[in-house]
């Protein structure tokens, strides 16, 4: 199994340096004997994504299926610093200590590091907070995986050794993402995290020619604005979506069961659908989309007492429409 290394340094700020153009920074192709995908890889430096939002680890660049295309990029101008200049199924964990902090003070994103609080307003998400501490990172990749390390200390009690891998199935259209979580501080870890997937079927545009189905009865509260509605199962788009137009839905009618996180996105125009499931239930399930994109963003709670680990998989399944 070849290895590739990316230590990032203990120390230091993502802030203030020289954007890393799409086509220079680390990434890696997997392949089995079906699917073809690309992923970025976590660098300091040179990384695809340098923001503080999202996990930087497992980031598809593009994956192929049959001819079908499932991610890409769906934003605007590229910024590696950029909160969503991401792609594909990308992760995000809520902040740890963010309460607690006073400005100056510091708390942790797992995936990202130890973040600098800068005022007294409430944490959000577009906020660049600055990364004081990224930890270090390890990759290890083989012709149709790669497994992603996280190492994280901070003053304040917690550490943790995060591991992520992505696996393609041997002769199956399937990717498994596999996660751990030990703590290895002394203080409790209790967070949530959510995939917000990205998806992009054959860079189709956002409308009627999407379905999305679960396997309860939605209810959906939000901004809808006439685009789209709940029937039964399903969320179906009344028209095409425009530039300009806002989707942002928490969905409910889900129990406690592993089973109600199987969420289906199909294409019935280019017959491509996607599947995923997990092993851990629901916390919370939101869907937010965009002209290019469709973004289901199911979570599930995290709790990890000193010294011990949690774990968690989520299954993709790519398939045809008849």
């Amino acid at each position: 199994m070849k290895k590739l290394v990316f230590a990032i340094s203990l120390f230091g700020c993502l802030f203030g340096r020289v954007a890393a153009q799409p086509d220079a920074v680390p990434q890696v192709d997997i392949v089995n004997d079906v699917i073809r995908a690309k992923l970025y890889l976590p660098d300091e430096q040179q990384g695809y994504y340098r923001g503080v939002r999202f996990d930087w680890s497992g980031l598809i660049a593009s994956l192929e299926y049959k001819g079908h295309t499932y991610f890409g990029k769906w934003f605007g101008p590229y910024d590696p610093k950029m909160h969503d200049a991401v792609t594909g199924p990308v992760e995000e964990f809520g902040p740890i200590g963010y309460e607690a902090a006073r400005p100056g003070e510091n708390f942790l994103k797992i995936g990202v590091g130890v973040l600098r609080r800068l005022d007294d307003k409430a944490y959000h998400f577009t906020t660049p907070y600055e990364l004081v501490n990224p930890g270090k990172w390890t990759v290890t990749t083989g012709p149709d995986r790669a497994e992603f390390m996280h190492y994280l200390t901070d003053q304040e009690g917690h550490s943790y050794i995060y591991r992520k891998s992505l696996r393609l199935v041997k002769g199956k259209p399937e990717l498994v993402l596999a996660h751990s979580l030990e703590n290895t501080g002394s203080r409790l870890i209790e967070t949530n995290v959510y995939n917000h997937n990205f998806f992009m079927l054959d860079k189709q545009p956002t409308g009627p020619d999407f379905v999305v189905r679960f396997p309860f009865t939605l209810k959906a509260t939000g901004e809808k604005a006439g685009l789209l509605e709940t029937r039964g199962n399903e969320l179906v788009y009344l028209r095409p979506q425009q530039r300009g137009d806002q989707i942002y839905v928490i969905l409910e009618g889900y129990g406690t069961s592993t089973n109600d996180y199987d969420i289906r996105v199909e294409n019935t125009k280019t017959k491509a659908g996607v599947r995923v499931t997990a092993d851990r239930p629901l916390s919370k399930l939101a869907f937010w989309s965009n002209p290019a994109n469709l973004s289901p963003e199911p979570y599930i709670g995290v709790r990890v007492e000193p010294g011990k680990t949690v774990t968690w998989t989520l299954t993709y399944q790519f398939y045809t429409l008849p």
